[in-house]
């Protein structure tokens, strides 16, 4: 997990309204292979319309004024995305670089069945694939998610909350991309649903390999999933490091504010986090006691 998949430097992003709103400033990070980035902060401080430049999807009156994405192949290639004519970015969105979006179990074609869906995404991306082949990964994508692979036949109105996620969750790995960025994924479900799709979505990334952005206003959350957390401010990244170094010895003022800002029903304020970085830390514990037995 040394070594970049993604290089972002200096990228910023205005709205060119009057007054500009200069909502990215000068944001530089990398992603490692096979991470979890986590993109922590309030509500309008930047993290999807970053997420959105990188990826080339925002639309005007939004600019990127300064800054590169360089997506660094495990090929051994490097694509400046600032550079892709609309063709070749069409091409690279979700074969190199897919994104969940927020409110993506909303995002589905409600008259078009789950399996057109899919098909779609290979018709388009994969036009060598023979029509068996097509329908056989359609279906392996689905128990992938842990959604039944007769659940392709089905429309978006027919399948819950949770199903939708988990759908989008798979389409957005059909093209076996090696970066993945969700954009509050769990937003709007239930604990237990949103707890099911969290483990879902680190038993892939073990298994497939692929980095993930994960985009949330939910500190707990990201302290529990991330390898490493960038808390933006403002536009800004105000700080990035390891999850667990954040959690115990946090640098900026806003970090600390939003650490102490999840009270529990029982608890003092802050409570909760600590809750969740404990079950981490045990969790931790107990992988390295197996690998000492071992």
């Amino acid at each position: 997990m040394s070594h970049p998949v993604l290089t972002v430097e200096n990228f910023s992003v205005d709205y060119l309204v009057d007054p500009v709103v200069h909502a990215v400033k000068d944001v530089s990070f990398e992603l490692k292979r096979g991470e979890v980035l986590g993109l922590a902060g309030e509500s309008g401080c930047g993290k999807s319309t970053l997420a959105y430049g990188i990826v080339r999807l925002l639309k005007p009156p939004a600019m990127i004024t300064t800054g590169h994405a360089v997506f660094h192949s495990r090929e051994g290639y490097d694509i400046d995305w600032g550079d892709l004519s609309p063709e070749d970015l069409r091409a690279a969105r979700w074969d190199k670089i897919s994104m969940v979006f927020q409110g993506a179990m909303n995002s589905l074609n409600p008259v078009i069945s789950v399996r057109d869906q899919f098909e779609d995404i290979f018709e388009t991306h994969r036009p060598e694939m023979k029509k068996k082949e097509r329908r056989e990964r359609c279906g392996d994508l689905l128990e992938r998610v842990g959604v039944d692979r007769a659940r392709l036949n089905a429309y978006p109105h027919e399948l819950s909350g949770g199903m939708r996620q988990r759908v989008m969750i798979a389409m957005a790995m059909a093209l076996e991309p090696q970066i993945m960025i969700m954009d509050e994924p769990t937003t709007a479900l239930d604990v237990v649903v949103q707890r099911e799709i969290l483990r879902e979505i680190t038993r892939l990334r073990d298994e497939l390999g692929f980095a993930v952005i994960f985009i949330t206003h939910d500190l707990p959350l990201l302290l529990e999933i991330s390898d490493r957390i960038a808390v933006m401010r403002h536009g800004e990244i105000v700080e990035l490091g390891n999850a667990l170094d954040l959690y115990t010895n946090p640098r900026h003022e806003y970090t600390r504010q939003l650490l102490a800002s999840f009270p529990s029903l029982t608890g003092d304020r802050g409570s909760f986090v600590r809750g969740a970085m404990d079950d981490r830390l045990l969790a931790l514990d107990a992988v390295s006691v197996g690998e000492e037995q071992s």
